[in-house]
């Protein structure tokens, strides 16, 4: 059997928002990797926040970050696979998001950076010469994701506005409350998993997969044993075979030295 190790990073191997690996963690990833067992990082983040983290993901040199839409070459610094929204076709979902959802605001991550509409705030690694402008002239290149938020809606008000706007148009998902993120049609974490292991020639039998989040859903679901995490959402719980313990205390490392 072929054992692989697919684990969201923010709530679940890590703290939100982290930079670095706790130490605990990092141990039993090196275990991991000693023994040939491969831990793919599956996560929402760009590519853009990566860099500090990818001296943690050992000789398998893979990862798979914004929801699914790029699969990294870790080694190399080289997408192998993107899936994303053009303009053309993602300006109309801009379109008829705007009109279901009173003051959302617009942004796109591409792969060089991240392009934001003029009402955008972005609380989270805003790089200093991030392009800022209408949609309509800003976005030159294909998006791995489209990002919404809505100051002025609740948090649940903002995603069924999204989801009726976009229908089957696109793959809309949520990581945290207030930010709805939007790849292209299919594109999930699961999506980009299934095709990595095939590659790799391992079967869902043999994924254990870690997550807390709903765009999570996805790959617990295709996995062949899945975590959630303790404190994850209610919605992660009811389709995970079973309970991590929580992030802060390195549940996902725990329950890995077990199965090492």
């Amino acid at each position: 059997m072929s054992l692989l190790v697919a684990t969201d990073l923010d709530g679940t191997l890590l703290p939100y928002d982290s930079d670095s690996v706790p130490p605990y963690t990092a141990e039993v990833l090196r275990r991991a990797d000693a023994a040939g067992v491969p831990i793919v990082f599956v996560t929402a983040r760009p590519l853009r926040w990566m860099e500090p983290l990818w001296r943690y993901v050992g000789e398998h040199g893979r990862a798979i970050v914004s929801n699914g839409a790029i699969t990294y070459d870790v080694h190399r610094r080289t997408p192998v696979a993107v899936s994303g929204i053009d303009p053309g076709p993602g300006l109309e979902l801009v379109a008829a998001i705007a009109e279901s959802v009173p003051g959302a605001s617009f942004a796109v991550e591409c792969l060089d950076g991240i392009r934001q509409d003029p009402h955008w705030e972005e609380p989270y690694h805003l790089p200093p010469d991030a392009v800022r402008g209408p949609l309509a002239d800003v976005w030159d290149a294909t998006a791995v994701k489209l990002l919404v938020r809505a100051p002025g809606s609740s948090a649940d008000a903002l995603r069924d506005g999204v989801v009726a706007a976009v229908g089957d148009l696109a793959t809309p998902t949520w990581s945290v409350p207030g930010l709805m993120e939007i790849s292209a049609t299919g594109v999930t974490k699961a999506s980009a998993l299934v095709a990595l292991c095939a590659g790799l020639g391992v079967e869902a039998a043999d994924v254990v997969a870690f997550g807390d989040m709903p765009n999570d859903i996805p790959m617990l679901a295709w996995a062949g044993t899945s975590y959630a995490m303790a404190d994850a959402h209610e919605s992660v719980r009811e389709v995970a075979d079973h309970v991590a313990p929580p992030c802060a205390d390195e549940g996902v490392a725990q329950v890995l030295a077990t199965l090492l």
